[in-house]
């Protein structure tokens, strides 16, 4: 049984209520969540901040045409760095999201350095031509 206190904080902080064992202890479920809402928030966020440097891009450029002043230049060349960091930054995201959602299967070498033949030459030339008689 949950104190009148244990509900009130439950609820104000959004807790499921916790089963308990036989000896009154809770019994708290540790499985891992399929929940995507921090992903999902976090993309959102930096979709926004691409679109609003985009709109920010295109007014400091106008600006620094119109008063050809080197530091709007300079604001305008940080905000495209900035854009492209961003726009790393969400690459990057989706390329950790995969990786937590599908882990990748390990594989084996695709390349072979040392490849070894023991026998004689009229052996390998047999198996080069596919001539290989068993």
């Amino acid at each position: 049984m949950m104190t009148r206190f244990e509900k009130s904080i439950s609820g104000v902080l959004n807790i499921p209520e916790v089963s308990t064992d036989p000896g009154n202890k809770p019994i708290i479920d540790v499985s891992p969540q399929k929940d995507n809402s921090d992903y999902e928030y976090a993309r959102g966020n930096l979709y926004q901040v691409i679109e609003s440097g985009h709109d920010a891009l295109t007014n400091m450029l106008e600006i620094a045409k119109a008063s050809e002043h080197p530091r709007a230049f300079e604001v305008v060349n940080q905000l495209m760095k900035t854009m492209a960091d961003a726009q790393k930054d969400l690459l990057e995201l989706k390329k950790r999201q995969k990786d937590l959602v599908e882990p990748e299967q390990q594989q084996g070498p695709t390349t072979v350095n040392n490849a070894l033949f023991v026998g004689s030459t009229a052996e390998l030339q047999q198996l080069i031509n596919g001539k290989n008689e068993d």
